[in-house]
């Protein structure tokens, strides 16, 4: 399964909200990483080094370089056009920033089943891409079942 992740979980892995989170981020990003592939959209880039410069203060040299292993790690979901029209058609249905519906669009569009996210709605389901927050508990039951396949 393609598995679609949210800036915060990159953040977090990056470590700008402390060890702990850290560590959690990091265990989860490697437990999928091993079954399933690891999608991020463009925006979710540039949000992440949005982050890193600014609320981490980090340079702009390593925050490329952070930036940078997540697109070796992860195939990179381009925002096109028809990412914005899809992004633009689901806020007219159901509330949402623009910056998150653009993630979730672009999700949908790299066909992803997952996309792990703390700030969006648990649950919410859009064009066969289900939202799981990976950091709630209980933990959504197909986020679940994706980290059980996992000896």
């Amino acid at each position: 399964m393609r598995i679609a992740l949210d800036t915060n979980v990159l953040v977090y892995a990056e470590g700008v909200n402390g060890d702990r989170m850290r560590d959690r981020a990091r265990r989860l990003v490697d437990r999928i990483h091993v079954e399933h592939q690891i999608v991020v959209a463009v925006q979710t880039l540039g949000e992440l080094h949005r982050v890193l410069t600014g609320k981490a203060r980090m340079p702009a040299e390593l925050a490329t370089a952070a930036t940078d292993d997540w697109r070796r790690l992860a195939v990179v979901a381009p925002t096109l056009e028809t990412t914005l029209s899809g992004a633009l058609e689901l806020i007219e249905a159901h509330p949402h920033q623009i910056w998150d519906a653009l993630i979730l669009s672009a999700a949908a569009e790299a066909g992803c089943g997952l996309l792990l996210s703390e700030d969006m709605q648990d649950g919410f389901v859009y064009r066969g891409v289900t939202v799981a927050n990976p950091f709630a508990a209980p933990l959504h039951p197909l986020l679940a079942s994706v980290l059980e396949t996992r000896p």
